[in-house]
């Protein structure tokens, strides 16, 4: 799926969290695995900026080197750069993989300003893991739960994302497509036309699920697969979904509007409440 794996780090618990889910995936997916620590001088500290650079160091040297220990043979690499945090870590290559501070299912991800603008502005994948994720959360048995909306088009990458995970981890997809019954000035003769031909507006969000699938059933034959469509809105559905699961795989534009990128609505509601770590995956 992708030849480098870069994790976030800062130090805190989410961080940690963050740096131990990318080294278990470098791991599956035999990638190496970047760990960067950004940092931007705080001019009143009481400390001098040498003293400041030496303490990003030193925590990303001690956070390596237990997850060396861990995991031998792992191609590891560690940067502490200065300069600014959004533009470092949306810049950075390969899957990037960031720590989300949780606070149970009422409240959810606390996203932050900074992990809402890097996940808007990332080119790459990114996966947000909540502090006390380990890899029990990850036991054979848990879907990995993948949105799909649109032409088949519009959530390959989403789709080739969560198969190449779940080929790597020998586990099972759940794609999840969600539907609701427009408006009747909403219909077109078309739509109708099309609609009927199916049987009904839930066949045809069947096999709009079905045709999307297909070309990953074909590329990863051994990847176990539930087709899973519900009326409902897109957010609700695949946070219902998500559960039991092991991870959930959204979509998002990657196009940007005049007031800047945006994650969307259904990305950012998932990111706020899934129990489990969630990767937004752009598309065009």
């Amino acid at each position: 799926m992708t030849a480098l794996i870069t994790a976030g780090f800062d130090g805190t618990d989410e961080s940690l969290a963050a740096l131990s889910w990318a080294a278990r995936e470098a791991v599956r997916q035999d990638a190496a695995l970047r760990v960067v620590h950004a940092w931007e001088v705080h001019p009143d500290a009481t400390v001098d900026r040498a003293t400041q650079e030496g303490w990003a160091r030193d925590a990303v040297t001690r956070a390596v080197e237990r997850i060396a220990a861990r995991h031998t043979g792992l191609d590891i690499t560690a940067d502490t750069v200065e300069g600014p945090v959004v533009e470092t870590l949306a810049g950075a290559g390969g899957l990037l993989v960031l720590g989300s501070r949780g606070h149970g299912a009422v409240v959810g991800f606390l996203l932050g300003s900074v992990g809402q603008q890097v996940i808007a502005d990332a080119v790459h994948p990114v996966v947000l893991v909540r502090a006390g994720d380990d890899a029990a959360h990850e036991a054979a048995g848990r879907d990995i739960v993948v949105g799909q909306e649109g032409a088949p088009e519009d959530s390959a990458d989403a789709l080739g994302f969560a198969f190449a995970t779940a080929a790597a981890r020998g586990a099972r997809v759940r794609a999840v497509r969600a539907w609701t019954l427009p408006p009747l000035f909403a219909y077109s003769p078309g739509s109708l036309m099309l609609l009927d031909e199916v049987g009904g507006p839930e066949p045809f969000e069947r096999k709009a699920l079905a045709d999307a699938v297909r070309p990953w059933r074909e590329r990863y034959p051994k990847v176990s697969v539930v087709e899973h469509i519900e009326m409902g809105s897109a957010g609700q559905v695949l946070l219902a979904a998500a559960g039991e699961a092991q991870l959930v795989v959204v979509g998002r534009r990657a196009r940007r509007t005049a007031v800047g990128a945006r994650i969307g609505s259904v990305a950012h509601g998932v990111l706020h409440h899934a129990p489990c770590p969630v990767a937004v995956v752009p598309h065009a």
